[in-house]
């Protein structure tokens, strides 16, 4: 065949394609192709199909016309992308739909053009020229419908870690989704910044049951079902006891006042809220600590690192009831190290360690692991 003969065979290709292109009852046969291959598709409404069907068969058209399709072909691939994304349709399901509505055309087209006479040849570099179209819109679908799902699920984030901030703060809100009002959920604070350890620790508190995290104030906080067992280790949690979604502020303030109380303390891993209540008020008020410090430990020079030995064992003490194996063990001394040291104390302080006698015990031992605290704080080196 003579270059004239192929160009005007090329041409009744194309005009059969226009045809075909503009005939409605291609169209709806299309449209219907497309939507028999997804649920999801076909879910949507069908004006909606046929709206997004008509302008890229249009626009195969046009490329065909100009060599490539333009910007506003490509423009309308990836809206209908974005679009699919929006409503929930995905990627694989829009494929699904667009690939059937394409070889639903191309049949067609491929029929009529040997029922005319178009030679086989030509009506292979036609379906060529339109795979190299379509391959061009389905890239820019699947790239507009991974923008719009990113966008969507970063807006979503961003609108639930704000009502966490808000809950948190004590601000009225509507209590959404993934939160039950009627629900209680532990409250639980940290120091942490670091958005991938943030990352990690939301997984690990939201792998026991459902809850919403995020960084509150500059650090992690969450609200969370249930706490992990066995609780994670790492940094400093703070996790209180579950309440309301309305109820938590208070709790978000406590649990950071125990927050550092545990920080200064050297503690690590999940903690609860009440286990740290003696820590935290003792931490809230230093000017009693002093107090405590200067009345019942005199005899101790901060300058002497054999003083402060015996202080750091003094609480260690009390701190395992009394029991001088237990702290011992702890302290990784001989249980006589302990008994020494015990009886240094009492002869520079003048004071037991724990004293049973008369009332008030209890209020004595607390005071005395009260000063020690603030002390050996005060004195570190």
């Amino acid at each position: 065949m003579h270059g004239g003969e192929e160009t005007g065979e090329s041409d009744r290709f194309l005009r059969l394609l226009i045809e075909r292109g503009d005939d409605p009852v291609t169209l709806e046969a299309t449209v219907r192709a497309a939507r028999s291959r997804s649920e999801l598709v076909a879910a949507l409404p069908v004006e909606e199909t046929r709206r997004h069907t008509r302008a890229l068969v249009r626009g195969v058209l046009a490329a065909l016309e100009t060599g490539g399709p333009g910007e506003d072909v490509l423009a309308a691939a990836g809206r209908l992308g974005s679009d699919r994304a929006r409503q929930g349709v995905p990627v694989a399901a829009l494929l699904d739909g667009f690939q059937a509505g394409r070889a639903h055309l191309v049949r067609s087209l491929v029929a009529d053009g040997r029922r005319t006479g178009v030679p086989d040849g030509v009506l292979l570099d036609g379906v060529s020229r339109i795979d190299e179209i379509t391959t061009r819109l389905v890239h820019r679908m699947v790239h507009a419908h991974r923008i719009a799902e990113l966008e969507m699920a970063r807006t979503t984030r961003e609108s639930r870690v704000q009502m966490l901030r808000q809950l948190l703060h004590g601000e009225a809100v509507p209590v959404l989704a993934p939160l039950d009002p009627a629900a209680a959920y532990h409250c639980v604070v940290s120091d942490v910044s670091d958005p991938a350890v943030a990352a990690r620790l939301e997984a690990a508190l939201t792998a026991a049951g459902p809850g919403l995290c995020g960084l509150v104030d500059g650090r992690f906080a969450a609200l969370v079902a249930r706490l992990p067992e066995p609780p994670p280790a790492g940094p400093l949690l703070v996790a209180a006891p579950p309440a309301p979604p309305r109820d938590v502020a208070p709790l978000y303030e406590l649990g950071r006042r125990a927050l550092r109380a545990g920080a200064d303390a050297g503690l690590a891993g999940l903690r609860g809220l009440a286990d740290l209540a003696l820590l935290t008020a003792t931490g809230g008020e230093p000017g009693l600590g002093r107090l405590l410090a200067d009345g019942l430990l005199g005899g101790l020079d901060p300058a002497d690192p054999f003083h402060r030995e015996l202080a750091g064992t003094a609480l260690a003490h009390l701190d395992h009831g009394g029991r001088v194996a237990a702290t011992a063990a702890a302290l990784h001394v001989h249980a006589n190290t302990v008994k020494y040291r015990a009886r240094r104390f009492q002869e520079l302080t003048g004071r037991p360690l724990l004293d049973p006698s008369g009332g008030a015990a209890v209020a004595r031992a607390a005071h005395l692991w009260w000063a020690l605290r603030h002390w050996l704080a005060e004195t570190r080196p």
